[in-house]
């Protein structure tokens, strides 16, 4: 008799031992439990050892980390018509457990989705060149668009990076051709202002020996000397009559 009753008491023993284990939970300092009782939200507990009620109550975990959300390629369609494929990276921690359990039904799911979205919705609304060399700011306007919209999930977005920015084969040359044009265009632009400061100081310069001829002789010297250090061996140079007159001048003062 004491045999056949010892076997459902041990049972019962191992149930409520069971039991007992199963209640016991360990949530790290990074980690909080959303409680459940008889279906309704109760309270948000951790970290450390905290008692589960079996089959009263039901524990969610939540992450409170920042998680590191890799956004998968997507084809946008520039304002300026052009296709670029681009990728980003987003940046996001779980701020209200509660929230993040209660309002949507995967966090992790819907912000990704919610990310794809934003980053086709904002990229749309700005040129090509925008995309290349204002990626801080649409980094920021992007972040803003989605921080905004999760923060009723309980979800504090902290960044968000574009990775690339790719384009195709064709559009690539078009680009370059149209960088080497703007190139060529600015280097005449320059030459055409370097000729232009040229001829001003030129033109000031004959100005300044049109009223001093002792200048314009002394200038007229040193291009001799300059012919001088040619090797050739025959020089033909002009002389002006005006430095004749000079040296005609000298004479007559001479005589007199």
């Amino acid at each position: 008799m004491t045999f056949e009753f010892s076997i459902p008491i041990y049972v019962a023993v191992f149930v409520v031992v069971g039991l007992l284990l199963s209640a016991i939970r360990v949530l790290r300092e990074y980690e909080r439990g959303v409680i459940f009782q008889l279906g309704r939200f109760w309270k948000v507990k951790g970290p450390g050892l905290i008692i589960v009620i079996p089959l009263i109550q039901q524990m969610v975990r939540v992450d409170l980390r920042t998680t590191v959300m890799d956004v998968p390629e997507q084809d946008v369609i520039s304002r300026d018509n052009v296709s670029v494929h681009v990728n980003a990276v987003v940046y996001y921690r779980v701020i209200d457990s509660q929230r993040a359990i209660i309002e949507v039904e995967d966090f992790k799911y819907a912000t990704s989705q919610l990310a794809q979205t934003t980053l086709r919705s904002v990229l749309g609304q700005h040129e090509l060149d925008e995309m290349l060399a204002e990626r801080d700011r649409l980094n920021q306007d992007i972040r803003n668009i989605l921080d905004e919209q999760t923060d009723a999930w309980g979800i504090k977005v902290s960044n968000v990076e574009l990775k690339h920015v790719d384009l195709d084969s064709s559009m690539i040359r078009a680009i370059a051709k149209q960088a080497e044009s703007e190139r060529i265009r600015r280097a005449k632009i320059i030459s055409a202002e370097g000729e232009r400061q040229a001829a001003d100081e030129l033109l000031n310069a004959a100005k300044i020996l049109s009223g001093r001829p002792e200048a314009l002789q002394l200038r007229y010297l040193t291009a001799l000397q300059d012919i001088a250090t040619d090797k050739t061996s025959t020089l033909v140079f002009p002389v002006p009559l005006d430095f004749l007159k000079a040296f005609a001048g000298d004479k007559d003062k001479g005589e007199s």
